[in-house]
């Protein structure tokens, strides 16, 4: 079977690419050929090696039996309207395609009384795989039907590589407030005065560098590649991050995090693994201490997490296809 993926794609963010990655390599061992929508089809096509159209023509919507519409945190109209607005539509014409349509391992949220209503209407009669508790709770206050999943990303595999207990990976990311980047910042600083490396990673570059000049006493890294930031993670110690992807390559390559949440969908990830979080504009001594004294997660519900991933491929692939019932009488 074809599957298409359709989310933010192509855009050099490394969290949306390393869902991309994780999708694509589950599909294909599943034996399925990917097609993916991009902002950068080319680019999708060499760093993925799957098929990719852009993600403004509408003609490729035919070229899938199944549209996965996610993963990521796409449902919501916090970023903007028009975001929303797309994401509603990609499912709408898919479907009037007569294409099978599964909501995959979003967040759902958050969303103004608009967008809820919008949702709600577009959702209708959809199978909808949540990556977190909090938004399987929020889609059955809005009578969304859905089921628990978990986002792909977990499921990628580090590389082997020697970890350095010392090193700190600290992930802030653009659009936040001053005080919570400052803060940040003297977390990273008072781990370098207690003799951790510091390595300021930054996972959309474009995006998040105007934040460089916040950290500019240390050492910068920049990229878009899921698999070095999942190499990093294996090689840190400890990570903190305000980016969600940040958490979960942290998760998947055992690398014990702490978040400083600027989003629900963070806040919810480190409460489901059970991980120290703050949220914004935290407090950078408590945070700093969660990496010195080696606050961990509950690794036991990492493994969970994975599994849930694992059986949201089960859930959307089931619900895509067809049953085969005997003829005559049985």
């Amino acid at each position: 079977m074809v599957v298409g993926v359709a989310g933010y794609y192509g855009f050099r963010n490394a969290g949306d690419e390393a869902i991309l990655e994780a999708i694509a390599r589950e599909l294909k061992a599943r034996g399925h050929e990917v097609v993916a929508l991009s902002g950068d089809p080319k680019g999708t096509r060499e760093e993925h090696g799957v098929a990719a159209f852009h993600r403004l023509n509408p003609l490729a919507l035919l070229r899938a039996d199944l549209w996965l519409l996610g993963g990521g945190g796409l449902l919501q109209d916090a970023t903007s309207a028009l975001s929303l607005t797309y994401y509603l539509s990609v499912l709408r014409l898919a479907r009037l395609f007569r294409k099978r349509v599964v909501v995959f391992n979003q967040s759902l949220g958050p969303l103004s009384p608009w967008g809820e209503r919008r949702v709600q209407k577009a959702l209708k009669g959809v199978p909808v795989i949540l990556r977190d508790q909090d938004s399987l709770e929020y889609a059955r206050r809005l009578g969304l039907p859905a089921e628990l999943g978990a986002d792909p990303a977990l499921l990628l595999t580090p590389p082997p590589v020697k970890r350095e207990e010392d090193l700190v990976l600290v992930i802030p990311r653009a659009g936040v407030s001053q005080e919570a980047l400052k803060n940040l910042y003297i977390t990273a600083n008072h781990l370098f005065h207690e003799g951790k490396q510091v390595l300021v990673l930054l996972l959309q570059p474009g995006y998040d560098d105007e934040v460089a000049k916040t950290f500019y006493l240390h050492r910068i890294e920049r990229t878009s590649d899921p698999r070095r930031v999942l190499y990093l993670a294996a090689q840190a110690g400890y990570v903190i991050s305000m980016r969600l992807h940040g958490l979960i390559l942290a998760a998947a390559a055992g690398t014990p995090f702490a978040a400083l949440s600027y989003d629900p969908k963070v806040a919810a990830f480190a409460k489901e693994t059970g991980a120290y979080y703050q949220e914004l504009p935290g407090d950078p001594i408590k945070l700093s201490k969660a990496a010195m004294y080696g606050r961990y997660p509950d690794w036991e519900k990492v493994e969970a997490l994975k599994e849930r991933a694992r059986r949201s491929f089960d859930l959307a692939l089931g619900e895509a296809t067809p049953v085969k019932r005997p003829h005559g009488r049985g």
